[in-house]
């Protein structure tokens, strides 16, 4: 029995998930991001996480094994960097702030976390790419996360 994408979708947003910006300097220095929900922690030791990007989307190409990521987490008061980021705004870094973490990428500035990752492993995984990174830098704040939920943005307090 096949599943729609509809049907799919519908059962998938009853899944509340944080909201990330996955970013990346190119080999040609050009920085690019896009916003990510498929994200999450894969082990321990070593220290790696996943990441899932569409194969049409603009980082695709640039994520290379051996290249570097940064998953920029939001926090409450940054739902306009996720809707930047997910725009098809050529420049979605026009008047966003960010430094240029250890491994090049860019870190949002007031992000709830950075994880820095070099790629170690890229994987087919349907119309997406599974990405599989090992943690080399972080750097947390202590704010409320960024959620989405059914479809929309939910703010979660402590």
């Amino acid at each position: 029995m096949a599943v729609s994408k509809d049907e799919f979708r519908q059962a998938m947003s009853r899944f509340i998930s944080g909201v990330t910006v996955v970013t990346n300097k190119g080999e040609d220095n050009a920085i690019r991001g896009i916003t990510v929900s498929a994200f999450s922690s894969l082990s321990l030791d070593p220290p790696l996480v996943i990441i899932c990007i569409g194969r049409n989307s603009s980082l695709h190409e640039h994520l290379k094994e051996g290249s570097y990521f940064a998953v920029n987490i939001l926090c409450s008061h940054q739902e306009y960097l996720s809707r930047k980021f997910a725009s098809k705004d050529e420049d979605r870094y026009e008047g966003v702030r960010y430094v240029e973490g250890d491994t090049g990428s860019p870190l949002l500035e007031d992000a709830l976390a950075h994880i820095e990752c070099r790629i170690l492993h890229a994987y087919p995984g349907g119309d997406h790419t599974i990405i599989v990174g090992e943690v080399v830098a972080t750097g947390v704040t202590d704010d409320n996360p960024l959620a989405y939920f059914r479809g929309g943005y939910v703010r979660l307090g402590a």
